[in-house]
C-alpha cells in the first residue's frame, strides 16, 4: 500500500510538494485526475495512478492539456470532484477550453494544477502560468509550504463548489520537487455516483445544459462570471492561508507568496530583521484580498516584492495602492521594477538579503571575493565544463547523424524545425546543429508546412521537422494533416522512441498501455499517417546507411508530405535499460586519433559519452560502465576501429 493513502492518527510524512498536492486531493475526495507528463509536474498524476484502485479514482494521462482539463470538466459536470495537472506551458494550450469553461462554471469541484519552472530548469522558457488567471477570469491560489500545498487543496475544492467555477492552484518547481513533513488527515469514503443533468432550463447551473456564451447576450454569463470572481475575493479575505508574521509598524514590510515566502523567511532570520520587517505571505494572488491588503499597506511605508517570475503581485498591489492612497498614504515600492530583484530566473534567500541589506544599509557580505575566487577555481579544477549531450546509445543522436549526412548529401542547403523534448539538444553540438528553428510542441511540423509553400518565392531549399511520439499525437497531427492537404513537400522526422522519454516515460495514445497499466488499443503512427495521406516510411536509426539513404530518397519528392518514422526505444526506457545487444572493443592499432580526417570523429564530433579520449595513449577506447552497446559507433568510424561483438 502506498503511504499516500496511509490512515490514522497524528500520521506525518516527508512529501515532495507534488505528493502533498495528491494527499489534499485525496482527503477532499477526488475522483478524477488527468494530465499531460511535463517537469516539474509529473509526478501528480504518476501518484495519483498509485492509488487509483484502492481509491476509485479514474486517472488518465491525456492526449495533451486541453483534452486532459476537457476530461476533468466532464467529471464536474456530472458532480464529482475533479483536477487536472500541467506544467506552465501546457495551460497556453488548454486556454481555449479554459476561456469557455470560466464562462460556463463547474458543478462538483474542479481545480487546475499549474507547475511553473522559474529559471527554466526543464523547460524552453520560464513564462508563468499565473498571467492566465486574470485572463480567465478565475481564482489563483499559491501554497507557501509543503503543509499548505496538501492543506489548501481540499480548500479549493471547497471554494470551487462555493462559487461554482475552476480554480486554479499554482506551484512552481522548488515547491514541486523539494520535500517537507507533512501531517495527515482523514480520508473520505470512495463511494461517488456521476450524474450528468441536462432538461432543465437553459441558464439553470444545476440542470440546464452546460455552455459556454449566450449567442449575442454575453452579459448572461460574462456578468454572473464576474460576480463569481467578486465573492472569491470575499472569501479571501478571511482565508487562513493568507499569514502575516512581523512587528506591529515595520519600517518594511516584504509581500510574498508561494516558495518565495520561504527565502524571504529565512533572509529575515540570517539578517536579525524580525523587529524590523513583516512578511506578508499571500496565498490568494487573484483576485487580491483589498481590504487585507490595504490593511497591512497602511503599516509601513515601503514594501518589497519578493515573487517569480514576472512582478504580477507587485503590479497588482500597486493599483489597489493607488486606489486606496488617501487611505494608506504614499508608499514606496521595491521588487523587480526599482531592480532590486532580477527580473528573470529563480529567487534564491540570497538575492533577498541582498535586496534587504540594500534598503536597510546594513553591511552584509555573503561571499567574499576570494571565497568566491577560491570556489570558482575549485570548480574548473574537479567539475570541467561539459555541454549538453545526448544519453550514451540515445536514438536521437544517431537519427540527428543520418539527417545531417543526408541534407549535406543532397546539397540544396536544407535545414530541419524542430519541436519540444530531448531531441531540442538538435540545435547544439551533441545534435550536429542540424535543428534550425525551435518553439513550442507542435510548431516544428507546423513552421516546415509553412516553408514548404514558399516555392512561390523561390525558395528551394528542402525543409525536415522532427517530432516525438508523443508530441505526433500532441500536437504535431494537425500540423501534418495542414501540410498534406496543402500539399506542402516537407519531411516529417517521427522519432519513436517508445514512451514521452524526456519526463518518465509515461504512456500516449501510441502505448500497449495506460498509466495504470492495464491494456490499451495502441494507435498506429504509421497506418495514421498512411490515412492521412502521407508517404510513409519506417526505418531503424542505429541503421544509419539505411536511414541515410530513405531520407535521401523522401528529399527527392518534390510534392506533398512524407513521414519517416524512426523507431528505437530509448536507452534508457525499461525495454532497453540493462540489456546490451554489443559489446563495445577499440582497436588501439587501427584507431587514428586525432588524424582520423576530422580530429577525433568518434569522441570529439560524434559525442556519445561512452566513446573517451586516452589522453596518455592518443587512442580513443570505450566506457564499459555507461556504453550501452547500441553499436552505433562502430559505424561512424572511418578507420574501423571501433568493433562490436554480439553478445549471445
Amino acid at each position: 500500500m502506498s503511504y499516500l493513502i496511509e490512515e490514522g492518527q497524528n500520521i506525518q510524512h516527508l512529501l515532495m510538494g507534488n505528493e502533498a498536492i495528491v494527499r489534499g486531493a485525496l482527503e477532499a475526495g477526488v475522483n478524477i485526475a488527468a494530465g499531460y507528463p511535463g517537469t516539474p509536474s509529473s509526478e501528480i498524476i504518476e501518484s495519483f495512478s498509485k492509488v487509483a484502485k484502492e481509491r476509485n479514482l479514474y486517472v488518465e494521462w491525456s492526449t495533451n492539456e486541453k483534452v486532459a482539463v476537457e476530461v476533468a470538466a466532464a467529471g464536474s459536470f456530472a458532480g464529482l470532484r475533479s483536477l487536472c495537472v500541467m506544467k506552465q506551458n501546457g495551460v497556453n494550450v488548454a486556454s481555449d477550453f479554459l476561456l469557455h469553461l470560466a464562462s460556463s462554471g463547474t458543478r462538483g469541484g474542479m481545480i487546475l494544477v499549474s507547475c511553473d519552472d522559474p529559471g527554466a530548469l526543464s523547460s524552453v522558457n520560464e513564462g508563468e502560468s499565473r498571467l492566465f488567471a486574470r485572463l480567465l477570469e478565475i481564482p489563483l491560489l499559491e501554497p507557501g509550504g509543503f503543509q499548505e500545498a496538501k492543506d489548501i487543496i481540499p480548500w479549493a475544492f471547497a471554494l470551487s463548489e462555493q462559487i461554482r467555477n475552476i480554480v486554479m492552484v499554482r506551484s512552481v518547481t522548488r515547491m514541486s520537487h523539494a520535500s517537507g513533513n507533512v501531517r495527515f488527515g482523514p480520508l473520505p469514503d470512495t463511494a461517488a455516483q456521476a450524474v450528468f443533468h441536462y432538461n432543465g432550463l437553459l441558464l439553470d447551473p444545476d440542470t440546464g445544459p452546460v455552455i459556454s456564451m449566450i449567442l449575442a447576450a454575453p452579459e448572461l454569463q460574462h456578468g454572473p462570471q464576474l460576480e463569481k470572481l467578486k465573492k472569491a475575493a470575499e472569501i479571501f479575505e478571511t482565508c487562513p492561508f493568507n499569514t502575516y508574521t512581523g512587528p506591529e509598524n515595520p519600517e518594511l514590510i516584504i509581500i510574498t507568496s508561494s516558495v518565495c515566502s520561504l527565502y524571504s523567511r529565512e533572509a529575515v532570520a540570517i539578517l536579525g530583521l524580525e523587529e524590523r520587517v513583516g512578511i506578508l505571505k499571500l496565498a490568494t494572488t487573484w483576485p487580491l484580498p483589498r481590504r487585507l491588503l490595504t490593511g497591512h499597506l497602511a503599516r509601513a511605508a515601503r514594501i518589497l516584492f519578493v515573487e517569480e517570475v514576472a512582478p504580477t503581485l507587485e503590479d497588482h498591489v500597486k493599483i489597489i495602492a493607488a486606489e486606496t492612497a488617501a487611505e494608506i498614504g504614499v508608499k514606496t515600492f521595491y521588487g523587480k521594477k526599482s531592480g532590486h530583484l532580477p527580473a528573470v530566473g529563480e529567487l534564491n534567500p540570497d538575492l533577498v538579503i541582498n535586496a534587504l541589506a540594500a534598503l536597510l544599509s546594513i553591511p552584509y557580505e555573503p561571499l567574499t571575493d576570494e571565497f568566491s575566487g577560491k570556489l570558482k577555481d575549485l570548480a574548473v579544477r574537479y567539475a570541467p565544463p561539459r555541454g549538453m549531450t545526448f544519453c550514451p546509445g540515445c536514438p536521437h543522436r544517431a537519427s540527428y547523424w543520418s539527417i545531417h549526412n543526408a541534407l549535406e548529401l543532397d546539397g540544396r542547403r536544407g535545414f530541419v524545425c524542430g519541436d519540444i523534448g530531448c531531441y531540442v539538444m538538435g540545435t547544439l553540438p551533441a545534435g550536429f546543429s542540424t535543428v534550425k528553428t525551435l518553439h513550442a510542441m507542435g510548431s516544428g511540423s507546423g513552421i516546415a508546412s509553412g516553408f514548404g509553400k514558399l516555392k512561390h518565392f523561390g525558395m528551394d531549399q528542402p525543409v525536415l521537422s522532427v517530432c516525438g511520439d508523443s508530441t505526433f499525437f500532441h500536437a504535431a497531427m494537425p500540423a501534418l494533416a495542414n501540410a498534406i492537404h496543402q500539399r506542402s513537400p516537407i519531411t516529417m522526422v517521427l522519432l519513436d522512441n517508445r514512451g514521452t522519454a524526456m519526463t518518465g516515460f509515461q504512456p500516449h495514445p501510441g502505448s500497449p498501455a495506460n498509466v495504470l497499466g492495464d491494456p490499451a488499443p495502441a494507435l498506429d503512427m504509421e497506418k495514421l499517417c498512411r490515412a492521412m495521406g502521407a508517404k510513409v516510411e519506417v526505418c531503424d536509426p542505429f541503421d544509419l546507411e539505411k536511414t541515410r539513404r530513405k531520407l535521401n530518397h523522401l528529399l527527392e519528392y518534390a510534392e506533398g508530405a512524407k513521414v519517416l518514422i524512426l523507431r528505437q526505444a530509448c536507452a534508457l526506457s525499461p525495454e532497453r535499460r540493462g540489456k546490451k545487444k554489443y559489446e563495445m572493443v577499440v582497436d588501439e592499432s587501427r584507431c587514428r586519433g586525432e588524424d582520423c580526417g576530422c580530429n577525433r570523429l568518434c569522441t570529439r564530433i560524434f559525442g556519445c559519452p561512452g566513446l573517451v579520449w586516452d589522453r596518455e595513449k592518443k587512442v580513443s577506447r570505450i566506457d564499459d560502465i555507461i556504453c550501452v552497446g547500441c553499436g552505433v559507433c562502430a559505424d561512424i568510424c572511418p578507420a574501423g576501429a571501433i568493433v562490436r561483438k554480439e553478445i549471445a
